[in-house]
């Protein structure tokens, strides 16, 4: 299976870019399975759902979350009636939403898509550990099991966690990436035990930015430790950061990764295929 993961959506200039370029992305990697964080995508907070069904029809299967979820709330009753958008496995119980999808592809194969969220730095929510661990009891990768591959969005601070994570699950995913941190890491790596693993995917926005946000007004609240105006999303060029990952039918586990960057600042690279 041939799995496109894309970072977090950064406001009106990414949202652009990943709709521009998402059906050419998908069908030049010969993609099986999309999945776009999108908790970013409304002005750098939150996720309208507007925004979600641009991104389903230029391509997307599914799309995750993370700590901005609930910033539109217009996108509460939308989740609750779209399983395709998850939010972190690890809300509390009686949050809206579902924190796992199984994503039916085109030729009739399933994936496992989970949405989990940091507590260093973070939220104090449930543990992500547990409750993943649970969640991934209930299905077995490869050509005889319930999904053919198993893909988890950690969106979280820490690379320590992250990557905690990561090794934790390892051998039982097709692949743990990161999101949240808007910069994406050269760590990109098969573990040992069979699974893909990037401590974070970047962001699709402008990279001329602080994390995406316009330069002068985030930096000056470092200068002055003083809350500002609102941070608002730079505007120029994006790049299309995000990973690419090729799973062996049979196992569900990685044989190949790759990052993904296209347009704006960033030195440009796509995984032959």
């Amino acid at each position: 299976m041939r799995i496109v993961f894309l970072g977090d959506v950064v406001g009106r200039t990414g949202r652009d870019a990943v709709v521009a370029a998402l059906p050419g992305l998908r069908a030049g990697l010969r993609a099986d399975l999309v999945i776009v964080n999108g908790e970013n995508a409304s002005h750098g907070f939150g996720l309208g759902p507007d925004m979600a069904r641009a991104m389903f029809e230029a391509g997307a299967d599914v799309i995750t979350l993370g700590n901005h979820a609930w910033d539109r709330k217009e996108l509460i009753p939308y989740i609750a009636e779209n399983p395709r958008v998850i939010r972190p496995l690890n809300f509390p119980p009686g949050t809206p939403g579902a924190g796992s999808v199984v994503a039916q592809l085109q030729d009739g194969r399933r994936a496992l898509v989970l949405n989990v969220m940091g507590r260093l730095f973070m939220d104090a929510l449930d543990c992500p550990f547990r409750t993943a661990a649970v969640e991934l009891s209930r299905h077995r990768m490869g050509a005889t099991g319930t999904v053919a591959a198993a893909v988890v969005d950690i969106h979280a601070e820490a690379t320590s966690e992250k990557m905690a994570f990561g090794h934790s699950f390892d051998g039982q995913v097709s692949l743990v990436v990161g999101t949240h941190t808007h910069t994406p890491t050269a760590d990109y790596q098969i573990l040992p035990g069979g699974t893909a693993y990037q401590s974070d995917a970047g962001m699709c926005g402008d990279y001329d930015s602080v994390i995406g946000m316009q330069k002068e007004g985030a930096a000056s609240r470092f200068w002055r430790k003083m809350p500002g105006e609102k941070l608002q999303p730079a505007e120029g060029p994006a790049t299309i950061s995000g990973l690419f990952v090729e799973t062996d039918d049979a196992t569900g586990l990685a044989r190949r990764v790759a990052p993904i960057r296209q347009g704006g600042r960033l030195s440009q690279t796509l995984p032959d295929v």
